[in-house]
């Protein structure tokens, strides 16, 4: 893998340096494992959805928790989407955090490339489905955020069965691209997905939010008094009307993600490297187990195709998620003139680009979002969510393998150590 060179900056999907490279492998390595959890949880969906459909039905709605003012007597359905899901969003505000302070977007002209490319493959599908739903007769243009979300640990769980030796710098692009496609999808639901303001709940979360904020500032150390407080953050975010995953990508904000003198890691480091494998092999997978249980026959498949809403879904996936996150890229690239690392080509990046149109998640959290009086047609569009991931990935694992031979040769001259020291030899000829 290409070097950088002392007198210039480090070419677009260039050599990372070598503290980012070991964040990122412990990142990716806790993210992938939590993909193939994720497959398997949304295969066990299906399988239980289609077979056993009413005791499907009946554990998503069986409810529990407190009664009374914060109304948390929820179905496990609920459970899911609301609590479970602010675990995986206080994780991406962390990452997020961390990337503007000290990761790849901390400079502008490292961040213009994936800020760019996210916000382009979150405009393009959205246009693209409100374009086929607008046209149609009997269109849903209030789905238009469904298809702009990429998944992470899906695109990552992909990845690990037939990419495994891709650089890391490709896994680097995808990752920042997923944490500003985050942010950008947590300010979608905050804005258009929320409804009856209850301000002196909201108020009381924000109040939770500033001492949160003091404590951690102050050094007050003790999960014995940071996590009952974020339950009550979350739990008036809950009942402000405010979606609830809001609270976890606010406190993920809060933390310190720099570190001071004497630091190994910064406290959000710390909090991320201990929370990340709960969101990635817990909270992430439980959540696809509730949500990706959807009916499969012939004319449910064939209402996907046929339908404006899971059709717009399916194109903006496939093709509005690849075509914005490859055109972005491409243009930011001439505009900032950006060098393209010569190891790689713009091929890769469009194989990489369509594996970002997997959408699972928060696809599949904003399919109910979008449609709660409509249930029909919200699971049609889970279905549109599963179908266009399902297609995406496939699409992106074969232009992947066709340069598989060249990937694994990046892979092992980016990895080799002859003299055993743990420092990869391609660092040490840097000097």
């Amino acid at each position: 893998m290409a070097s950088p060179s002392s007198d210039n900056r480090r070419p677009f999907l260039g050599l990372l340096s070598l503290p980012e490279r070991r964040y990122l492998t412990d990142a990716l390595r806790t993210e992938t494992v939590g993909g193939v959890l994720l497959l398997v949880a949304a295969a066990c969906a299906l399988v239980w959805a289609n077979v056993w459909p009413h005791a499907y039905e009946a554990v998503l709605a069986y409810t529990i928790g407190p009664s009374g003012p914060l109304h948390l007597d929820l179905p496990l359905e609920a459970w899911a989407q609301d609590g479970l899901l602010t675990v995986f969003f206080f994780v991406a505000g962390i990452e997020l955090k961390r990337e503007f302070v000290a990761g790849e977007l901390r400079t502008p002209s490292a961040a213009a490339l994936p800020v760019v490319a996210a916000v382009c493959g979150v405009l393009l599908p959205a246009v693209l489905f409100t374009v086929v739903n607008v046209t149609a007769p009997n269109g849903h243009p209030a789905g238009w955020a469904i298809p702009t979300a990429t998944d992470i640990a899906f695109a990552l769980g992909v990845l690990a069965v037939v990419g495994s030796h891709l650089p890391s710098a490709l896994r680097a692009f995808l990752l920042t691209l997923a944490v500003v496609d985050d942010l950008i999808a947590i300010l979608i639901i905050a804005v258009f997905y929320s409804s009856g303001i209850e301000f002196w709940a909201l108020g009381a979360s924000l109040a939770g939010l500033v001492l949160f904020w003091f404590l951690h500032r102050r050094g007050v150390h003790g999960w014995w008094l940071y996590v009952p407080l974020a339950v009550v953050i979350w739990a008036l975010m809950h009942e402000s009307g405010v979606h609830a995953t809001v609270a976890g990508v606010a406190m993920g904000l809060l933390l310190r993600c720099h570190r001071e003198e004497g630091e190994e890691q910064s406290p959000g480091e710390h909090i991320e490297h201990l929370v990340r494998p709960l969101s990635a092999g817990l909270a992430v997978p439980v959540f696809a187990l509730f949500a990706a249980g959807v009916p499969v026959s012939a004319e449910i498949l064939g209402e996907v195709f046929t339908q404006p809403a899971p059709l717009g879904i399916v194109i903006g996936l496939l093709v509005g998620k690849s075509v914005g996150i490859f055109g972005g890229t491409w243009l930011a690239a001439r505009y900032t003139r950006a060098t393209l690392n010569p190891q790689l080509t713009w091929s890769d990046l469009v194989a990489l680009a369509t594996v970002a149109g997997i959408g699972f998640t928060v696809s599949l959290l904003i399919s109910d979002l979008a449609f709660p009086d409509d249930h029909h047609l919200a699971q049609l569009c889970k279905e549109a969510v599963l179908v266009g991931s399902l297609a995406c990935a496939v699409v992106g694992s074969l232009l992947l393998k066709r340069r598989n031979r060249h990937y694994r040769e990046l892979y092992d001259e980016e990895n080799r150590d002859e003299d055993g020291d743990g420092v990869p030899d391609v660092y040490q000829r840097q000097g």
